[in-house]
Formats: C-alpha cells, structure tokens, sequence
C-alpha cells in the first residue's frame, strides 16, 4: 500500500482512512440491499396492481431520517437529502427499463 504523503507524520491517520474505507465499503454494500428489497416490493405491487410509488410512504422515511439526524446533531437538511437520493436510486433501480 502507498503511503500518501499527506498521511506521514500524523499517527494513526491512515488506519482512520482504511476505517472509512471499510464504512463506505459497508455503506454501498447496504444501499444494495435497500434496491434489492425494493425490487421485491416493487414485484409485489405490480403483482396485485398497486401503484408502485407511494409519495406519502417517501415522506415518512425522510421525516424519520430528519428525526434521526436532529436526535444525532446532524443537519437534518443534509440528511434528507441523502434519503431522497436513495430514494430516487431506489426508484430507478426498479424501473422496469434499468
């Protein structure tokens, strides 16, 4: 592994950087997840000819999110941001052209 040179001299700043590789890694690998459920959810609806996007259901999980980032002294704009991407990719990625 090359040592930036950024990181020399700071004790234990790559092992930080190698943890938030490992977080990120760990983060994607759930965003995975949460299309591959969706698909399901999406199959189901279509399935009993439910419409598959329910913006009031969207809402409650970024109001959930806003929640949970004011609870952790994030900006809760910040966050809901992050949600309705995931959301949004979330979608796409249930499109049945994707």
């Amino acid at each position: 592994m090359t040592v930036p040179s950024e990181g020399r001299g700071l004790p234990g700043l790559i092992e930080l950087r190698e943890e938030i590789e490992r977080i990120d890694n760990q983060l994607l690998d759930l965003v995975i997840r949460r299309i591959m459920v969706a698909r399901r959810i999406g199959a189901a609806k279509r399935a009993a000819g439910l419409p598959l996007q329910d913006p009031d259901r969207g809402e409650r999980v970024a109001r959930r999110a806003a929640t949970f980032a004011r609870d952790n002294d994030i900006r809760e704009e910040d966050v809901r941001s992050l949600v309705w991407s995931l959301i949004g990719l979330t979608r796409q990625a249930d499109t049945p052209d994707s």
